[in-house]
């Protein structure tokens, strides 16, 4: 075989099952398959003369081995990541090199030789997934993007990293930066992500592959570092990649044993991997990828090949590599002296280029893996049209599916009531809400930590997502693990297939979860929080179990919508807007102790405003005396107080304040005609923190909340206690209209 054939023919893509073939095949591949690439004589000799600048010059045996020349060319383009890496540091005076410069080998062989993607099409549906869970390493993935060809990350990005307004912040953001798949940054809360990416694939694969048509078959790729490692949410969300058997997740462990306050040892010394194994993940070490980088291609190998379990793979690597601070905590974070920089371009034969150079090869070496993407991209497209004519109604479906999940109509599904129907829990009324749009929506999933019957989120009907029984379940067991289940909940909504998770647990247990709740609104990631037991009327479980300060303190996280609704047409308004908002998180609040069917006045259209008056006897041109602001279940003690006052001849408006922050999102003229500002007598009334209320209200207004924690009792003696009740609301009016 001539020379030129054999230095260019490409190294072998992983073996996976060809997805578009007639008949699936159910043994594992075990082999390396080949393509053909045929560069121009040019690109061979500027390789060959690229090479011998950096080793020297090469023996003519060593060139005529394949192998051999494509691992020199790999580690060279490794040396232009690390390069690239120390010049974005230094220009931007900040950053944390550390992680990108021991982990350059896994990003550039995991972006050049393993994952599947079209940089043309970031988000074209089949592509394998990455998630860099220790997001301070961003640096990393923004080299590797860049080099794939991804338009979003260019040179000048690079230059602006950590920059005001720029692509390339100091922690990745999926909004900002095409191929980025999930925002990441407090750590652990990538690892739980990638799980819900890979549960979202196994859901899919379930639902849609046949015999002989496959459309879901990709793969999600997780890096993690020690910090990771030591969040519990890691372990949650590893405990439950094992139990689903998620065998298409592979995470790969950044083993360098340093935290930004030195080495582990100091707080960390258990074995991870015997962790793992314990969590029944198939482990894998790779002891020298420095020396040896096909190590790591075995491992990822091996994980392609594993039917059952989900890979773990260890590598043993060195913090800040190349640097004098390299193997120490103090490379994690900050720039480089002069000196240093100087000395780590010397050991990689870089010391007359300009900072921020790119060999020209290297962008086509990386654009080998880009048009291999390309082209299965074009092939699954094929795959599509060709499942169309086979399969009209499951391809019909999927088509919904891909084009964000809402088929047309879909709100004529929720439930209306009326002022006859048996008065039940708001938690009662979302149970019927929630199956009803199981039936409308084809991706509506989700569940519960370990409180389904509490909640009462269980899609009735529907099996339990479970592998290998019953993966097309669309009932989440998420067991207690409130954490994990947010962070999975982020990983369902971003996986990008129309599928529309729902998270269910305690309103008091929120703040276990609070984190990946606000990375939900961070990273516009629809997930639908169904909270119940919301208030310290929930009664006998006492103030463990009795939130107070928890609707404060979510409606204080930015682009969340709140939603406290008081009877069931109002929960059924909260589903219609939560789901309708795919690009941010909601929480609907829901209440243990029975409340009216309909309280009279109350509509699906009006939770949509946020705030709207449920009932007035001022007269079509008048103003009330007075104005009473109530929540969930406290709207009808309102309700119920200002029928005795209209009694007295006083003119008592109500309002539904339902959620905050679509109402603060009205026009002012509307939110002036519900809450007119020349009435300065009002009461809020709910059974939570007074804080925030203060705005609604106004300087006159009186704020009737709860300022401690709660108390053990039944739910109505423990309102009675903190005087939720309609004669005390009637006092607290009675005595702000005398004033």
């Amino acid at each position: 075989m001539a020379l030129f054939s054999l230095l260019f023919q490409p190294p072998q893509p992983f073996p996976r099952p060809k997805p578009y073939t007639k008949r699936l095949s159910t043994k594992p591949p075990t082999h390396l398959t080949r393509a053909r690439f045929h560069p121009s004589n040019d690109y061979r000799i500027s390789w060959q003369n690229e090479l011998e600048r950096s080793n020297g010059p090469l023996p003519r045996e060593k060139l005529e081995d394949e192998d051999f020349f494509q691992t020199a060319i790999d580690r060279r383009a490794v040396d232009n990541v690390r390069m690239l890496i120390v010049d974005a540091v230094q220009h931007a005076k900040a950053g944390h090199p550390g992680m990108p410069l021991g982990m350059a080998e896994v990003g550039y062989l995991l972006y050049r030789h393993v994952m599947r993607y079209n940089p043309k099409n970031p988000k074209w549906f089949n592509r394998d997934r990455f998630v860099l869970s220790a997001g301070h390493g961003c640096l990393h993935q923004y080299v590797c993007l860049h080099l794939a060809g991804f338009d979003s990350v260019q040179l000048e990005d690079l230059k602006q990293l950590c920059k005001l307004g720029s692509r390339t912040p100091g922690h990745p953001e999926n909004t900002l930066t095409a191929g980025v798949e999930v925002t990441t940054g407090p750590l652990g809360q990538g690892v739980a992500n990638a799980v819900g990416l890979a549960l979202a694939e196994a859901h899919l694969a379930a639902r849609f592959n046949k015999p002989n048509a496959i459309l879901v078959d990709h793969r999600t790729y997780c890096i993690m570092g020690d910090g990771c490692a030591m969040e519990g949410i890691s372990n949650e969300a590893a405990s439950l990649a094992a139990h689903w058997k998620l065998n298409k997740l592979t995470l790969i462990y950044d083993d360098n044993h340093n935290t930004i306050d030195g080495d582990t040892k100091i707080c960390f010394s258990e074995n991870i991997s015997a962790r793992f194994e314990a969590l029944g993940w198939n482990t894998i070490t790779v002891e020298n990828i420095y020396e040896d980088m096909g190590s790591l291609r075995k491992a990822i190998r091996s994980a392609h090949n594993e039917t059952r379990r989900p890979t773990f793979i260890k590598v043993k690597t060195l913090i800040g590599r190349l640097s004098v601070k390299e193997g120490t905590y103090k490379a994690h974070h900050g720039t480089f002296e002069e000196d240093d920089v100087k000395q780590m371009r010397g050991k990689v034969k870089w010391e007359d280029r300009e900072p921020f150079h790119v060999i020209p090869m290297v962008y086509r070496e990386m654009q080998r893996q880009a048009e291999y993407g390309a082209n299965l991209e074009k092939k699954w497209k094929s795959a599509l049209t060709h499942y169309q004519a086979m399969y009209p109604q499951e391809a019909e479906e999927f088509k919904i599916l891909l084009h964000g999940g809402l088929p047309p109509g879909w709100e004529e599904s929720l439930p209306n009531w009326s002022t006859s129907d048996p008065v039940d829990a708001t938690r009662g009324y979302s149970e019927k809400c929630l199956n009803e749009l199981a039936e409308a929506l084809p991706g509506l999933i989700g569940g519960s930590a370990d409180l389904a019957s509490s909640n009462k989120v269980y899609l009735k009907g529907y099996a339990d997502f479970q592998l290998p029984g019953t993966p097309q379940g669309r009932n989440i067991r998420y067991g207690v693990r409130e954490h994990a289940m947010a962070g999975i909940s982020n990983g369902i909504a971003l996986h990008g297939s129309g599928l529309i998770p729902f998270a269910a647990t305690f309103l008091t247990f929120s703040d276990y979860m609070k984190n990946s709740m606000r990375l939900s609104a961070l990273s516009h990631a629809g997930v639908v929080y169904v909270l119940t037991h919301d208030s310290i009327g929930l009664g006998e479980d006492g103030p463990t179990h009795q939130p107070v300060e928890q609707l404060a303190g979510l409606r204080a996280i930015p682009r969340l919508l709140v939603f406290r609704p008081a009877d069931g047409n109002e929960t059924a308004g909260a589903y219609k807007v939560a789901i309708s908002n795919r690009d941010a998180p909601s929480v609907v609040a829901l209440s243990r102790q029975k409340v009216a069917a309909n309280l009279e006045g109350t509509s699906i259209s009006g939770v949509e405003k946020g705030g709207y008056v449920i009932s007035d006897n001022s007269g079509i041109n008048g103003l009330p005396e007075i104005i009473l602001i109530g929540t969930g279940s406290e709207l009808c003690l309102c309700e119920g107080s200002a029928e005795t006052l209209r009694r007295e001849g006083r003119r008592v408006r109500v309002v539904s304040l339902v959620c905050w922050r679509l109402f603060d999102g009205q026009p002012r003229e509307y939110r002036e005609l519900v809450l007119p500002p020349k009435v300065s007598k009002r009461v809020s009334v709910e059974a939570g923190s007074p804080i925030g209320w203060r705005e609604y209200v106004g300087e006159s207004g009186v704020i009737h909340g709860v300022r401690d924690f709660g108390a053990s009792g039944a739910g109505l003696d423990t309102f009675r206690k903190f005087g939720f009740t309609e004669e005390n609301v009637t006092r607290i009016a009675r005595s702000l209209l005398e004033n």
